[in-house]
């Protein structure tokens, strides 16, 4: 019986190779299905070689969220500043249709970022990509109700933005409802209240 060979575990950015083959199976699986073996296999290599970058599962998990929370940051920050109008609520409502936008369009790498963390591990990286997207959040709201206001104002504002991501991408939001125009209607409201307040 010939022994089939053993894959080899590097070639190229192995590292880089195992984290898009990670974003491929949160695309095409549930995540409690996903499993170092199975990147690996995607990836074309041994089952051993993730071992090298990632320990465990849940490393690797929380460093394709941390990927996520950059493209996140950097996608608020394209929008906000393509704005036509570039006061501050008129930037907050460009950054709050753009994570509408981000949450549908990478439904799996934004359950890693924003959902349940049994599966994921809370790595620097990770660490510093949830710092950055609140730090992003706090400071455009700081510039319509002022920096002690904005703790708060910026968890109302998110709280806004994530709930109607997470009825979106849960499909609990009836049919006839766009959520995108919806953030926009309610972006609005929201921008108003802040100045109302600030």
């Amino acid at each position: 019986m010939v022994k089939e060979a053993k894959k080899p575990y590097h070639h190229g950015d192995l590292r880089e190779t195992l984290l898009v083959a990670g974003e491929a199976c949160l695309r095409d699986m549930r995540l409690e299905d996903v499993s170092l073996r199975e990147i690996a296999r995607r990836a074309g290599v041994s089952h051993a070689a993730p071992k090298h970058h990632f320990p465990t599962l849940g490393v690797l998990l929380g460093e394709i969220a941390a990927r996520g929370y950059v493209r996140f940051v950097d996608t608020l920050a394209e929008n906000a500043n393509a704005s036509p109008d570039q006061s501050p609520p008129a930037r907050l409502q460009a950054m709050s249709r753009a994570y509408v936008r981000f949450a549908i369009s990478n439904t799996a790498v934004y359950g890693l970022m924003f959902g349940k963390r049994e599966q994921v591990e809370v790595t620097p990286n990770m660490a510093q990509g949830m710092y950055a997207a609140w730090q992003q959040l706090e400071d455009q709201v700081a510039e319509i109700v002022g920096r002690v206001r904005a703790p708060d104002a910026a968890m109302f504002v998110w709280s806004s933005v994530h709930g109607l991501s997470t009825l979106a991408n849960d499909r609990r939001m009836p049919p006839h409802i766009d959520p995108v125009a919806t953030i926009e209607r309610a972006g609005r409201m929201v921008a108003a209240g802040l100045k109302a307040e600030g």
